[in-house]
């Protein structure tokens, strides 16, 4: 399960990173550093009829800081469209916190460390003593919300930033240019997908992520790298990969792609130009949204730029 666990937060789910951001004004633009040190090209698709053009970009919800990415065939994409649809539909800072609080919120009473095992406690504490986390912090959390904090703390603490994540850059531009942004689930939806998963997948999923701390980074740095050449072979390639053999490929991949496919093949009848942005892991792989499409008789094109 290491693998998946950089696939997951950093290409499935932008529920997080949409959580951390709440706390700003939703109706104000998000105010994003202009730095812009190295060119990536990721890769971007488009589908079209003859008055219908959705355009599909892969994101990744949090990066470092000196990526340019929004430029060249990407930006002239956002420009033409006239809506853009991102994973997560828009709520308030105060209904993003009660959801979290519903749901992350663990209601046995006991906290993650008297629910692990002695060794898997063992490597957990080290864990949380290296980030320097309290555990005041964690103890009231579900196991799945303590592994996503363990996996987020160890890239901001390496360099990566929340603000520079994709979809934060994506939504201060629509802001700007008065663009809608629509949202294909909700925060409660999205958060429901860990929080429905059987306790011990949880407490492996925290585990996995504790043993794994030091290959977080690298794991981060090597999808990003890939994401940037816009090679989504060898991205779909790690995605499998790293969902093979899990109970997370179907309720966070395959279903929501399919959802998301059935999406898009109904937008087709309305006229008009959108971008569509939602986790690269989701437009990578044998059931990417691309290939999901196919069975709709849609056909996506790789745009080169």
């Amino acid at each position: 399960m290491r693998r998946v666990l950089a696939v997951i937060a950093t290409f499935c789910l932008t529920m997080w990173t949409d959580i951390r951001d709440a706390q700003a004004d939703p109706l104000q633009p998000v105010t994003v550093a202009p730095v812009a040190n190295v060119d990536v090209d990721p890769a971007l698709w488009v589908v079209r009829d003859t008055d219908t053009t959705i355009y599909l970009f892969g994101t990744v919800h949090v990066l470092r800081p000196g990526l340019g990415w929004f430029d060249d065939g990407v930006k002239a994409a956002f420009d033409a469209s006239d809506t853009m649809v991102i994973e997560l539909k828009e709520s308030s800072p105060k209904e993003s916190a009660a959801i979290m609080a519903d749901l992350s919120i663990d209601k046995s009473g006991r906290s993650i460390r008297q629910k692990l095992q002695q060794d898997d406690l063992l490597r957990y504490e080290a864990a949380v003593a290296k980030l320097g986390l309290p555990h005041s912090s964690l103890d009231p959390l579900d196991p799945w919300a303590v592994a996503i904090n363990l996996y987020y703390a160890g890239l901001i603490r390496n360099g990566y930033d929340m603000t520079s994540g994709v979809e934060v850059q994506l939504k201060a531009a629509a802001k700007a240019s008065r663009k809608p942004v629509l949202g294909l689930e909700t925060v409660h939806g999205q958060l429901s997908l860990f929080d429905n998963l059987p306790e011990d997948v949880q407490l492996r999923y925290v585990t996995d992520t504790a043993k794994a701390l030091d290959e977080i980074v690298p794991q981060t740095d090597r999808l990003v790298s890939l994401w940037g050449a816009g090679d989504a072979d060898e991205v779909g390639a790690i995605i499998n990969e790293g969902f093979k053999g899990t109970e997370l490929m179907e309720p966070l991949l395959t279903r929501r792609n399919a959802n998301w496919a059935r999406w898009i093949q109904r937008r087709m009848r309305q006229p008009g130009t959108v971008f569509m942005a939602v986790g690269a892991g989701h437009l990578a792989g044998p059931v990417s949204v691309q290939n999901l499409l196919m069975a709709y008789g849609i056909s996506t094109e790789q745009v080169r730029y």
